[in-house]
């Protein structure tokens, strides 16, 4: 299961105004307003995906995504937007959002790419492109040009803005607020920036802080991304039994020297459970293998469980949002 930061659950809801219960709607979420906020609380993703569908039940949600980018600041984000600001440029800033995002969310990451012309600044977020998913998707590029204005000295206004999922009604308030074209239907979820516009000297950078701020967040990266040594070897078992077919829970404890409820109660510890485990280790199996060009993909499919290729896609889609063969291919251009 994957999580996302409360803060965007917060700006969501504040940015539909009044047109919404804003205590009912952060409840789906697991937010009671009457607690003061915890800055570090986390949320899963598909309950925030649920709770942008609602509210879209609700009211006109067309501009919604920009309503709550551009009311992000960068002071709400933490020690991540003080490493933000500290950056000498604002290339640098994209470059420390790439490498630390995983503090605020487990479901998206980000990549810096040189393009003709500049540098795309990719959002990578696997799954079902639900409605919920791609109103957050515009919502975060959205903030990512709000947290660039408030670092640049001068008035930041990307090339392009690409959006892989269909437009909306109206794209006007989107490129109102982006200052450039938006193409909406596009390959990749990024933010075209010219090389000058990333090359400018920040407002506030400063080298010494910036040292600091990264060091600080190099140890909380790295106390989030350790996985539980129950659950490294759990999942290694769970690989090499994937080839015979579904691993059975009480195998896999017994290999483990556990019995099945032990190995269950310890698993929930973690906040896990058996099959969203193996689910999880099927995924990360089959992108690795993936990226070996001379396995074919029947030949993936029985190695990550699979009786069939075609169960395989299915089950691949529906965890990354694209088939096998075009992940291969969006693999390969990276």
């Amino acid at each position: 299961m994957g999580y996302v930061t409360s803060l965007f659950a917060r700006k969501v809801v504040a940015a539909a105004g009044d047109g919404i219960d804003a205590a009912e709607m952060l409840s789906l979420v697991g937010i009671d307003v009457d607690r003061p906020w915890n800055p570090k609380q986390m949320i899963p993703a598909e309950r925030y995906y649920d709770m942008l569908e609602r509210i879209a039940d609700q009211i006109d949600v067309t501009d919604l995504p920009v309503r709550t980018g551009a009311s992000m600041r960068l002071d709400e984000y933490g020690a991540l937007g003080l490493a933000f600001k500290a950056a000498k440029s604002l290339g640098a800033s994209f470059a420390r959002v790439e490498r630390y995002a995983r503090l605020w969310t487990s479901v998206a990451e980000y990549e810096l790419r040189p393009t003709t012309g500049g540098t795309l600044f990719i959002l990578h977020r696997a799954g079902e492109r639900r409605l919920g998913m791609r109103l957050s998707n515009e919502a975060t590029l959205a903030s990512a040009v709000s947290i660039a204005r408030q670092v640049c000295p001068v008035p930041v206004a990307p090339v392009e803005v690409l959006v892989r999922h269909r437009a909306p009604r109206s794209i006007a308030a989107h490129e109102e607020w982006f200052g450039c074209p938006v193409r909406f239907g596009a390959e990749l979820d990024a933010i075209h920036y010219a090389d000058e516009t990333l090359a400018r000297p920040n407002i506030v950078g400063d080298e010494g802080i910036s040292r600091y701020l990264t060091a600080h967040l190099d140890t909380e990266l790295s106390e989030i991304t350790r996985e539980p040594t129950l659950v490294t070897q759990a999942k290694a078992s769970i690989a090499q039994a994937l080839n015979e077919g579904s691993p059975k829970m009480a195998d896999i404890a017994r290999g483990l020297g556990l019995s099945a409820r032990s190995f269950h109660r310890r698993l929930s510890e973690h906040g896990m459970n058996f099959q969203a485990l193996t689910e999880q280790t099927r995924r990360d199996l089959a992108e690795g293998l993936l990226q070996d060009e001379s396995r074919s993909l029947a030949e993936i499919a029985f190695l990550t469980g699979f009786s069939e290729q075609s169960a395989f896609t299915r089950a691949f889609k529906r965890w990354v949002g694209v088939t096998p063969a075009t992940y291969r291919k969006e693999m390969a251009h990276r």
